[in-house]
């Protein structure tokens, strides 16, 4: 079987937009399935982080072709003096500087559904090029964020009537930062009136999480149950081949990823502080691995954590797992934000593959949490939870004193290797 992959985000970007299309066309050769890919030429898209030694994880065999774009992150670069473009959900952004409120305004409302749109043009020409050799296809699977990127999709099922699979990571215009983009009325109809068509018009929606999949459902009427496919994130076995050393000399808990103020951490922070004045015979420890805002960093400081936290810059993939893997405990948090119940984190299976204790901040009864409770993983508290917090937290320490080392014992979770869902994903191609 031949499949057409079109996703935005391919090697050399980074981060974690990359990893689910990446490891589903690493497995699928293997599965009877041929991918060719369409994405953007890396000398013009824009990444928010570059991660090349993820080039190492695409299969000889797999064809790749790389088009042009036209889009208006340059002339961004140069009106702001920035060297980077936002970040999802503006993490690396000022909220209240006027300059960045009038651009997050342009955004939405000028670049409908998103400022990546201008690609589109460029992959439908490369697809004619291939349809016009006489190349044919049994599935075109597209990949989003940036949600543009469906409407590739769209266009090639109305004009040649390919079995298509949209493959939506997040919402869309549920997007937790989507009240930042200032949207007027117009723009918000229209992106609705895109968002609705592609459910309605692709023959699969996949969707990472089971709130995500009732959030679609309810955007139109002639939506059906049986269209939508939870297909969740997950982990590579192979890069998970390093044994797990925990420190022996700190209780050191690392997050990985980004990390802002709308995730709510700051208690979490005083608990850590406190414990570490009731228990000052035992080196707690803060890790963070990619981008933290300058609110988290200085919170850091304001519970006097400064001393014992390490802020690592984004690192290549497998450097990250690497962190999880020399930890004692692992740090997630979902931000606090409309419709979180469906936020599902790619990282939380590379935590469960790491087999360590893993706290969350978050709603209890999200998707994240009854994840963490099926695989006994760990536990979840609400934002508000100090007390809850201190308690889990000196809990580990009195552990911890007794064996340095708290992994967990071989969890259940081989379902959510990127392998197994690769196998579902071939049998809704066919």
């Amino acid at each position: 079987m031949r499949l057409l992959v079109i996703t935005y985000y391919w090697p050399p970007s980074g981060g974690a937009g990359v990893q689910r299309t990446l490891k589903f066309v690493k497995h699928l050769p293997a599965l009877g399935v041929e991918p060719t890919v369409i994405t953007v030429d890396p000398e013009q898209g824009a990444y928010p982080v570059l991660d090349a030694s993820l080039a190492a994880e695409v299969p000889a065999s797999v064809r790749v072709i790389r088009t042009g774009t036209s889009e208006p992150f340059g002339s961004y670069k140069k009106l702001t003096g920035r060297k980077q473009i936002p970040y999802g959900g503006f993490a690396n952004e000022s909220k209240t500087s006027l300059q960045q409120q009038f651009f997050r305004f342009v955004r939405g409302n000028m670049f409908i559904p998103d400022p990546r749109r201008g690609w589109n043009a460029h992959v439908l020409r490369a697809c004619e090029e291939l349809f016009a050799a006489g190349e044919t296809f049994d599935a075109v699977l597209t990949s989003s964020p940036p949600h543009s990127t469906q409407l590739i999709g769209l266009a090639l099922k109305k004009r040649y009537g390919l079995r298509w699979l949209a493959d939506m990571r997040d919402p869309w215009t549920d997007i937790y930062y989507s009240k930042e983009l200032n949207q007027t009325r117009p723009a918000r109809w229209l992106d609705a009136r895109y968002e609705r068509q592609v459910l309605e018009q692709a023959d699969e929606v996949l969707v990472t999480s089971p709130d995500t999949k009732r959030l679609f459902l309810g955007k139109s009427a002639r939506l059906t149950d049986a269209k939508f496919h939870v297909l969740p994130n997950g982990y590579d076995e192979s890069d998970f081949r390093e044994p797990s050393t925990p420190p022996t000399d700190a209780l050191l808990i690392t997050h990985t990823g980004t990390i802002s103020e709308i995730y709510h951490i700051e208690l979490f922070l005083a608990a850590c502080g406190e414990c570490t004045r009731r228990h000052p015979d035992v080196n707690l420890r803060l890790r963070f691995v990619g981008k933290v805002s300058a609110g988290v960093q200085q919170l850091i400081h304001d519970h006097e954590l400064g001393d014992r936290t390490e802020l690592i810059p984004f690192v290549p993939h497998d450097q990250s797992v690497g962190y999880l893997l020399r930890s004692t405990v692992l740090l997630m948090a979902i931000p606090d934000v409309d419709h979180n119940f469906g936020i599902l984190p790619g990282k939380v299976f590379e935590y469960l593959a790491a087999n360590k204790p893993i706290i969350c901040i978050g709603p209890v009864g999200a998707d994240a949490d009854t994840l963490l409770e099926e695989c006994g993983a760990g536990r979840t508290f609400p934002y508000l939870a100090y007390g809850d917090m201190l308690e889990y937290l000196e809990a580990q320490v009195a552990a911890w004193r007794v064996n340095p080392n708290l992994d967990l014992p071989p969890l259940n979770h081989s379902r959510y290797s990127r392998y197994s869902l690769t196998e579902r994903l071939v049998k809704l191609i066919k």
